[in-house]
């Protein structure tokens, strides 16, 4: 007799078969591009690079593993990283619908609707895309026009800022450590800029967390 499955045991059935299907996509496609046009890449340069990158990338994906998967579920976190912007996009469509449910992402609750809130986030971003594709030549003129290029350098910080007066709201002891040390990183490390964003993430959670432990331990929160 077959044993049904219960929904977590599902969830990472179904996970682990479409992030391995689709790193083979992935994977396969610079193959078949190459077996097409019968070119291969230079192997001892791409060696020299992978061994220049790849670590970043590693220690990265661990990080963003141990982070991520509490605040986003299993689910979520499958979903996440297959369809990727995480911490720019599913991430916070995540936590906000966990905040207005008021469940934590690690309740059966939390995992159902943290994975409907970053389901359709990519539902909704693949339609944005399709339409952005479709009506990019006759929207160019208006999308190009000076007066809407403040708008969409704000884009982002209104976004987060409003998430982030709703948490820093909550204890406000917690949120002035992690805000110091991003401000006081970003203004004297020059090298720090938007895309350092998928690492500085982590740190910050992490050292958030470290901080957030000592105070909890001195009885401040």
């Amino acid at each position: 007799m077959k044993k049904n499955l219960s929904y977590m045991d599902s969830v990472h059935r179904d996970g682990r078969i479409w992030n391995i299907g689709v790193m083979i996509l992935l994977l396969m496609f610079p193959v078949t591009v190459a077996f097409i046009f019968g070119a291969s890449p230079d192997w001892m340069a791409l060696l020299k690079g992978l061994i220049a990158t790849a670590p970043m990338y590693w220690a990265v994906g661990v990080i963003e593993t141990i982070t991520f998967v509490p605040m986003l579920g299993a689910g979520g976190s499958y979903l996440s990283f297959v369809t990727g912007n995480i911490s720019n996009l599913k991430l916070p469509c995540a936590i906000n619908a966990l905040e207005q449910n008021q469940v934590s992402a690690s309740s059966e609750e939390g995992e159902l609707i943290s994975t409907i809130a970053i389901a359709t986030s990519s539902i909704v971003t693949t339609v944005i895309i399709i339409l952005g594709v479709v009506l990019i030549v006759p929207l160019t003129p208006i999308l190009e026009a000076p007066v809407l290029e403040p708008a969409f350098a704000q884009m982002l910080p209104a976004l987060f800022g409003g998430l982030g007066v709703a948490f820093v709201s909550k204890n406000w002891k917690i949120a002035v450590a992690p805000v110091l040390l991003m401000l006081v990183l970003f203004i004297f490390v020059p090298a720090l800029n938007e895309g350092t964003v998928g690492i500085m993430v982590p740190v910050s959670v992490l050292f958030t967390i470290a901080v957030a432990r000592i105070l909890y331990k001195k009885g401040v929160v």
